[in-house]
């Protein structure tokens, strides 16, 4: 499973309509609204890195309201649930 992180610049007065739309792409796991030089970002969760292209570029960008697009593939998870799995014994 690959995670990328969509940070998307959007019209002012379509902010709520295109987090909406993404939010109901299936490949979408989460969708913030963020303060600063974004608008949007949105947690991408696909099979493999040939199919962010479809989801980033074929889906978000295609969203009417959209102006921007800038995506980062994650390497890695640093959560205290994942890390406490890589250390249980099973009990």
């Amino acid at each position: 499973m690959v995670t990328a992180l969509c940070f998307i610049t959007a019209d002012p007065a379509r902010v709520h309509d295109v987090a909406s739309e993404i939010a109901r792409i299936p490949q979408v796991h989460v969708v913030y609204s963020v303060t600063g030089q974004l608008d949007i970002v949105a947690v991408v969760e696909v099979p493999d890195v040939d199919s962010v292209p479809s989801v980033v570029t074929d889906a978000i960008g295609a969203i009417a309201g959209v102006r921007t697009t800038e995506t980062h593939i994650a390497f890695r998870t640093y959560r205290p649930d994942d890390l406490a799995a890589g250390f249980s014994l099973g009990y």
